[in-house]
């Protein structure tokens, strides 16, 4: 193996020192941050991610709340709490865990929240700022990779990144931050015709189409900087990202594991968002 291995676990942990001290200089003008996390329904997955996403609240000393509700909670009773938690003054950051129940507009509850407690980054408005060039509160994956990127010394500008998968919740908002920090940047999907032609010219690839091991090393020039996003099981079972680590990494300069690599990333920029929105108070 010759790529170096962009650690997101020791990244995570420096951000977060970064993140405890802006907390503890908040605390002493009287402004404990606060996030608040809704739980709807028993999805195994989702009760894991809650979990981590509290746990790191207090590693960080801010305060957090977690609201749990059974799978056959009302929309109009959801919308309720949230309107409640937007005039909140110890609450800074919101955060809905995703999916919810199929009877509950998902895109209804996101554009409930406030704007200024969005700490997912999904609501219109922030999505519409960081489109114009004006980003306010940032998706936290695509958050998470651009940290990781300039932790690794990564070059940006004039670079050319290719990113596999358009979707709001990465694709999109990635696409737009890697163009704000001046990079030529090429959106891909899974249905691209000729998917290597475009991964072989970038110089960076970030992966994020959910499919296990699709970024093979003959995809990627020599020295790339590759980021996956992806989270599959492969034929065993095993853990696993959209990028096939043992091939690539041959070829790249630089690439973050599954898992170990943006996971740990995307909690610590929720971190952060809620930070930034408590900071603007």
């Amino acid at each position: 193996m010759s790529a170096t291995i962009i650690d997101g676990k020791s990244i995570a942990a420096a951000t977060q020192l970064e993140i405890k001290s802006r907390v503890t200089a908040l605390t002493k003008r009287g402004i404990h941050p606060g996030l608040a996390v809704i739980l709807v329904g028993d999805n195994p997955a989702s009760h894991v991610y809650v979990s981590n996403k509290v746990k790191a609240c207090g590693t960080v000393g801010m305060h957090s709340v977690l609201e749990q509700y059974p799978a056959d909670l009302t929309e109009s009773a959801l919308l309720a709490r949230i309107e409640s938690l937007n005039h909140d003054a110890d609450i800074h950051g919101i955060l809905v865990q995703l999916p919810l129940p199929p009877h509950i507009n998902e895109h209804a509850v996101l554009e409930a929240i406030s704007p200024d407690k969005d700490v997912d980054g999904f609501h219109l408005i922030n999505a519409g700022a960081l489109m114009t060039g004006q980003p306010r509160l940032r998706a936290c994956t695509p958050y998470g990779v651009m940290k990781m990127l300039e932790y690794n010394q990564t070059p940006i500008r004039g670079a050319h990144a290719v990113i596999v998968g358009a979707s709001n919740i990465v694709g999109k908002p990635m696409a737009m931050m890697l163009l704000q920090a001046g990079a030529t940047v090429t959106l891909c999907n899974s249905k691209t015709r000729d998917l290597a032609h475009h991964t072989r010219q970038a110089d960076i690839v970030i992966a994020a189409v959910g499919r296990a091991k699709m970024i093979t090393g003959d995809m990627i020039q020599a020295g790339a900087t590759v980021i996956d996003v992806g989270i599959n099981r492969d034929d065993n079972g095993k853990l696993c990202g959209d990028v096939d680590f043992d091939s690539v990494a041959q070829v790249a300069g630089a690439i973050s594991p599954v898992p170990g690599g943006v996971g740990p990333m995307t909690i610590t920029m929720l971190l952060m968002n809620t930070l930034e929105a408590a900071e603007k108070l």
